[in-house]
């Protein structure tokens, strides 16, 4: 049955590719390294920022469907996952964060907010997450178009929109932070352990440069900027402190039990009836992206054997066992054991692109980089297979 479903999932995105006007053949919707890791990328900014402004109407379409993201933000998945739902041709851009791409003046045109996801469409530029999902929901219509929140009015639009809510509420970058500096409280993170010490010795530095420029009156900085530091640093120390992780960990855990619950009363309210049964009904509906977009980054960051591989809550392990092997699911996301290798090795070559090492230097840094792939495989070969 899944195979079917898949196999129905690709002759969607086609026909969607036709209804727009567009040649199903041309172009693949998603790739597995992030388009800016190519020829025409966002990575490619620095050189050509002054030329290329991605605003300029040169550079729109009517039918042109361009997204702005980075591999590893929440939003931005969430954002991928629905336009892969409904099979829609999309252009992608990596905006890496780690390479502080969102603060560049090219893409500060397109967010002053400098955040991602971005969708240009035709004349419109859209930086908000829910209103890109909103925009998605209202624009892309019609018979070959998956819609993922039902007809207002409807019982089952009631339930998406609650579920909605409520799994938009939860603090998931408070969650990301806090397992980063944390790694006791979670069981097989994906995360490696550098990255701890890595933060740490990030926000010590941070807090001591932002003390030196509160005190220096020549600093060619803005309020605003020292303002938006200040509160960045207050949000991550916050989320340092283990107390209020222990909390915000234990309000999810009861978020999660009610999840449970109403995949059990799907299974009451359907009993008898063949259908695949989701989390408002046998419909697949936006609810169910988030669900398994925040499923997955909980998996990712080792909280999955605290939560329902325990076998606690045996609906939602089945849930997100199934849900994993959507075809959207495995374009987006891909296996989660190789997350985040695909936002690393990216940045490395366009790190390199930026600034060439010497001959021996390149050498070096291909050689590592194969040498890190090689031992990679062999580990996930090991542990996983």
């Amino acid at each position: 049955m899944d195979e079917e479903k898949d196999n129905t999932s690709k002759e969607k995105y086609h026909q969607s590719k036709e209804a727009l006007g567009m040649d199903p053949e041309t172009r693949n919707e998603f790739h597995w390294w992030p388009i800016s890791a190519l020829e025409n990328d966002a990575g490619k900014s620095m050189e050509v920022e002054e030329n290329q402004d991605p605003t300029h109407p040169a550079f729109r379409s009517k039918d042109r469907l361009v997204l702005y993201h980075w591999t590893q933000s929440f939003s931005s998945q969430k954002v991928r996952l629905v336009i892969a739902e409904k099979g829609l041709p999309c252009e992608e851009r990596d905006v890496s964060m780690p390479l502080t791409e969102h603060k560049e003046p090219w893409f500060m045109r397109l967010n002053l907010g400098e955040e991602v996801p971005v969708i240009i469409h035709g004349d419109n530029i859209i930086s908000d997450y829910n209103q890109i999902i909103d925009y998605m929901e209202k624009t892309f219509t019609g018979e070959h178009i998956v819609q993922l929140v039902p007809e207002n009015g409807s019982l089952l639009h009631s339930r998406v929109m609650q579920y909605r809510e409520l799994l938009d509420s939860l603090p998931m970058d408070a969650y990301t932070h806090g397992c980063i500096l944390h790694p006791e409280l979670t069981t097989d993170s994906m995360i490696p352990k550098y990255a701890t010490a890595e933060i740490r010795r990030h926000l010590v530095n941070a807090s001591s440069d932002l003390m030196k420029l509160d005190h220096d009156d020549d600093a060619q900085l803005t309020e605003p900027y020292l303002s938006k530091q200040k509160k960045l640093m207050a949000k991550i120390l916050e989320h340092d402190n283990v107390n209020y992780l222990k909390k915000i960990l234990g309000e999810l855990g009861m978020v999660l039990d009610q999840i449970e619950a109403e995949l059990e009363k799907r299974k009451i309210e359907y009993q008898g009836q063949k259908c695949d049964l989701w989390l408002c009904g046998c419909v697949f509906t936006l609810a169910d992206v988030l669900l398994g977009a925040t499923l997955h980054r909980l998996k990712f960051l080792g909280l999955s054997k605290k939560y329902w591989e325990d076998g606690s809550r045996p609906n939602l392990q089945n849930f997100f066992e199934r849900i994993q092997k959507r075809f959207a699911f495995r374009k987006v996301l891909g296996d989660i054991h190789t997350t985040l290798l695909s936002a690393v090795v990216p940045n490395a070559f366009r790190l390199v692109k930026r600034k060439p090492p010497s001959f021996f230097g390149a050498s070096f840094l291909m050689g590592s980089l194969g040498g890190m792939g090689y031992f990679a495989y062999w580990y996930l070969k090991k542990k996983y297979i």
